[in-house]
């Protein structure tokens, strides 16, 4: 029975998270957005100070919800990458601290990896080939992935600008609406009209992504105004929304695999897992996506991923881990 204790500190949220066998034992979450909103984007010093107070919170109620104490974990594993550098290094740094105290592996993770093992996390291992598509608000991406402890993960497209989050934060602020602009646009969904206004589809035909001329529509549109929020909202949402789930039905299609596994904050949407549930139902894909709690920034994530190395035997990284803030995804692990 392996314990792995997982720290996640790559942006405004401080996550810690303890996986006995794959499976989430204790969690703790602590996030600074409050600080945050009056800027209209995370400013990484003040995550970096928030991180600091609140780390050992968080360490110590993730181990009381576990029933555990750090004589029971058999390794840490901390996000190394990518993220906001003071961030991370908050996270690595306390990482360090723990694998040296308690004499165990360090595992320095990937944060994009750890999105697609919160799938694990709800739903048990994941199968042999997936599609995984990865959207937040600083990544979008389409990968294959085969054995996530083991194999190179390969990119089969990826955004060409802004990240889908990234684009309802922007459009949110075009509509006056509060950030993160995520939930906020959501909600003004709702009452809108999603094919009120006939918003541009980009890169058809490709597996890639592109948002910023969506982005620019919308702007064209409002300056033109006075306009329907609620409808502006909706036809955006449903824009995105159209675009993610439909690459990767045709990226699944075109890999000859079955299973889908749909993650990152943006998953958390209502409508987009609505409409790639139905996309991948008439395409007989298997659709795989963790509850919204596991889709936002947390320690379990890594700590799944430091979990799947141990068990196939990864190395260990060595105590001078650096943080790598533009980290590629190429395998689960980043050692240097």
């Amino acid at each position: 029975m392996a314990v792995v204790l997982g720290i996640e500190t790559s942006c405004d949220e401080t996550g810690v998270g303890i996986v006995v066998d794959g499976r989430p034992a204790g969690e703790a979450l602590a996030s600074s957005m409050a600080e945050h909103v009056r800027y209209g984007g995370v400013v990484p010093e003040i995550a970096a100070r928030a991180h600091l107070e609140a780390l050992m919170p968080c360490v110590t109620e993730a181990f009381a919800v576990a029933g555990m104490t750090p004589s029971d974990v058999d390794a840490v594993a901390v996000t190394a990458g990518p993220g906001l550098a003071t961030a991370l290094q908050t996270g690595v740094a306390a990482a360090k601290a723990f694998s040296l105290a308690w004499d165990v592996p360090l595992y320095g993770v990937h944060h994009l990896a750890g999105h697609v093992a919160a799938d694990t996390l709800e739903h048990g291992p994941l199968p042999e080939r997936c599609v995984a598509l990865i959207v937040s608000g600083g990544h979008t991406s389409l990968l294959r992935v085969d054995d996530l402890a083991r194999d190179p993960i390969v990119h089969l497209g990826d955004t060409r600008d802004d990240a889908a989050g990234e684009a309802f934060d922007k459009v949110a602020r075009l509509l006056g609406l509060a950030y993160p602009g995520g939930p906020s646009v959501s909600r003004a969904a709702l009452d809108g009209d999603p094919h009120a206004i006939a918003f541009p589809r980009a890169m058809p035909g490709s597996h890639d992504f592109s948002f910023s001329g969506l982005k620019a529509a919308v702007a064209r549109h409002v300056e033109r105004g006075p306009v329907s929020v609620a409808d502006v909202a909706a036809s955006f949402q449903e824009a995105v929304v159209d675009v993610l789930a439909g690459k990767a039905v045709a990226a699944c299609h075109e890999q000859g695999i079955d299973t889908l596994v749909m993650v990152g904050g943006v998953a958390a949407n209502h409508r987009l897992r609505e409409l790639a549930a139905e996309r991948c139902g008439t395409a007989g894909i298997t659709l795989r996506v963790p509850p919204p709690r596991l889709c936002t920034d947390n320690g379990a994530m890594i700590a799944a991923v430091g979990g799947l190395l141990h068990a196939a035997g990864a190395p260990a990284c060595p105590l001078d881990l650096p943080v790598d803030p533009s980290a590629p995804l190429t395998r689960a692990s980043i050692v240097r």
